[in-house]
């Protein structure tokens, strides 16, 4: 298995974990997830290829694509209330539901943190949905605590 930046010749097998992502949304959260939710398209991915602010990293063996980690870094400056800092924000990571509970998504978090590290950035940040109790015992046997919590009323 290699992690590495992702290639226009992995977005099919991205967009497939993509799909598996918005179906476990979906099934936590049926009044907010569409049942076909997908974060990104095709185009939108080859555009995020692009841009070196929105790095993609995917685990692969062969031609497959394992799982991936899409990055978005952000930048504080000058903030009234927050000290200048560049955090590196995961946006969304994924592991093939039929290659979880091998190192994978671990594989993939470690060089996310080495190439923020590289990247001189402050921290490493993600969000996870309180409906996904499986990736927030994950996060956190990788060491990650909560930064803020999000909460809601439905009305």
């Amino acid at each position: 298995m290699e992690i590495r930046f992702a290639q226009p010749k992995d977005v099919a097998g991205i967009l497939a974990l993509l799909r598996q992502v918005g179906r476990v949304h979906h099934q936590g959260r049926p009044d907010l997830f569409r049942c076909t939710a997908q974060k990104y398209g095709a185009s939108q991915i080859l555009s995020m290829l692009e841009n070196s602010a929105s790095p993609i990293f995917v685990a692969v063996e062969g031609d497959a694509v394992l799982g991936y980690g899409f990055c978005m870094f952000k930048k504080y400056e000058l903030d009234p209330v927050i000290n200048d800092h560049t955090e590196l924000y995961i946006d969304d990571l994924c592991v093939d539901e039929n290659h979880r509970g091998k190192g994978i998504g671990k594989a993939i978090y470690e060089e996310i943190l080495r190439y923020a590290k590289m990247r001189r950035c402050y921290n490493v940040t993600l969000n996870v949905w309180s409906c996904n109790p499986g990736a927030m015992k994950f996060y956190e046997s990788l060491g990650l605590k909560p930064q803020k919590i999000g909460m809601e009323v439905i009305l």
